[in-house]
């Protein structure tokens, strides 16, 4: 596996739905940044998280690059192995979003918080699907495109 590449399409697609992820939390008011992380830590450490402060909310955003470390490199490893690796890149990027919005959307969300799949708000369904399309699944495959040698 190229390190290198692993390390730039991680750093990109975790900073981008990061940052999409507190943004929209901002734009909807809905909640606190800190919140928003502190309930991603809470996924693999219980409800506790919610009361760790400032700490919960950097273990929520660790966990969220752990997560986001898994998929960059089953990703890598579909752009190299799979027959998405002789696929138009946003073609492979959208395709393996749905799969990540489903992974996450329809196994790992309803087992621990009881999110119902799909959702039936289709604007939180949009808002949902997008940043597993655009910022993490085209990106990723985008960077991971083989590029012709040169003659």
């Amino acid at each position: 596996m190229d390190r290198s590449l692993f390390l730039k399409a991680w750093l990109l697609c975790g900073s981008l739905d990061a940052a999409y992820a507190t943004g929209l939390t901002l734009v909807r008011g809905t909640g606190n940044v800190g919140g928003v992380w502190r309930g991603v830590a809470s996924g693999p450490f219980g409800n506790a998280a919610d009361t760790w402060g400032l700490g919960g909310a950097l273990a929520g955003l660790g966990v969220h690059f752990a997560i986001m470390a898994a998929m960059v490199a089953i990703g890598l490893w579909l752009a190299r192995q799979s027959p998405l690796a002789g696929v138009a890149p946003w073609k492979a990027g959208t395709l393996y979003g749905f799969v990540l919005y489903s992974v996450m959307y329809g196994l790992v969300l309803p087992q621990r918080f009881g999110v119902p799949f799909p959702n039936p708000d289709k604007v939180k369904l949009a808002l949902a699907l997008f940043p597993h399309v655009f910022l993490v699944g085209i990106p990723m495959f985008v960077l991971f495109r083989r590029k012709p040698p040169l003659s």
